[in-house]
């Protein structure tokens, strides 16, 4: 048996105690990107369409160093479905999502997640809508549980109330939770603190907390800090791989005063291509969460691979794709790669090198 097969025996918790957990998300946009998904709606139907492609994200994101292999079920939900149209496939997505993620999870020996989310329809002063999205939150958490995962994931809530809705439905499953909300404003949509919330789900049995999607590294870090410093249990980091600032805390607000071509003026969510984290911005986010004792770790929407190896390899990880990671002292100008070259030839090199990057 592998050595990664004998490492996810231990099940995540045991992982999280040991270091760093990289869980690669992100399949919406990068799907997205490759034309097999719809902006706006980001229904996972490429999951029907197209298995064989998202069998392959799995696998790319595994070889860039993620140890969890997350079903796409993110919006996989009767209501999603409902609104294009394919409620009745609800049940075939979310079982052949699952399957796909078995399949790798198994192959590679890395954890099996399930997932559940913001149902979009949540509302705390309607107690129609509570049972709607318990009984939406519990159909997926079955379909989970019987695929054999290792652990569910409930993620992207803005109220923590649904989040603790969806927690309570995956501790009566048995289930291992990771819950991590969006962090849209400064506060919750009740109106608590970040690290208020996080407490309230730690107590309520959440055994990893954080935040996922929304915000960007820089905007991130400040409120994972707070929630660090409140809770005892693991803590999840997964920004969206996005310049986010204080100014622009969440990916939807950012604006490209630069293009006046842009729908609304708003880059997201297909037009956030100038405002892309470059793999150093990552490696550092992962270095900072890392070092203030945040195990659980990921990037979320518009993610690559090169953005998880990035992260995996700046908590000291080395996945299979690190064969490949960046050495310039091979480039044939900016490099030491000057095999065969006359004296004449490596001094016009330098010179040609230096005027490019001072240009």
């Amino acid at each position: 048996m592998s050595k990664n097969k004998t490492a996810a025996k231990a099940g995540l918790m045991a992982r999280l105690d040991r270091g760093p957990v990289i869980c690669a998300e992100g399949y919406l946009f990068e799907l997205e990107r490759r034309g097999y998904l719809q902006a706006g709606a980001y229904v996972p139907e490429v999951v029907l369409e197209h298995p064989e492609l998202v069998e392959q994200l799995h696998r790319e994101f595994v070889h860039a160093g993620s140890d969890v292999v997350e079903a796409f079920t993110y919006y996989a939900h009767r209501q999603k479905l409902r609104v294009i149209g394919r409620e009745k496939d609800l049940k075939p997505m979310n079982l052949a999502a699952l399957a796909i993620a078995r399949k790798v999870a198994r192959d590679t020996g890395t954890l099996l997640a399930g997932n559940i989310c913001n149902t979009t329809i949540y509302d705390p002063k309607d107690p129609a809508t509570i049972k709607t999205v318990r009984a939406m939150f519990e159909e997926q958490v079955g379909w989970a549980v019987d695929s054999g995962v290792d652990f569910i994931i409930g993620e992207t809530f803005g109220y923590t109330q649904e989040a603790l809705l969806a927690l309570d439905v995956i501790k009566q499953a048995g289930q291992v939770a990771v819950i991590t909300l969006a962090a849209h404003k400064g506060r919750t949509r009740e109106g608590w603190s970040w690290a208020n919330a996080a407490r309230r789900l730690e107590q309520a049995g959440a055994d990893v907390v954080g935040l996922n999607c929304t915000r960007g590294p820089a905007s991130m870090l400040p409120l994972l800090a707070a929630m660090r410093k409140a809770v005892k249990c693991h803590v999840a980091a997964l920004p969206v791989p996005y310049r986010t600032t204080r100014a622009r805390p969440s990916f939807q607000s950012l604006t490209d005063h630069g293009c006046a071509c842009l729908p609304g003026g708003h880059a997201f969510p297909i037009a956030l291509d100038p405002f892309t984290c470059n793999r150093f911005e990552i490696a550092a986010f992962g270095a900072a969460a890392y070092g203030m004792g945040i195990h659980y770790l990921g990037v979320c929407c518009g993610a690559g691979p090169h953005h998880v190896r990035a992260l995996a390899e700046a908590v000291g990880k080395r996945p299979p794709a690190m064969r490949y990671t960046a050495d310039m002292s091979k480039h044939y100008l900016f490099g030491r790669a000057t095999l065969g070259k006359t004296s004449r030839q490596k001094a016009e090199d330098r010179r040609f090198a230096k005027a490019i990057v001072q240009a």
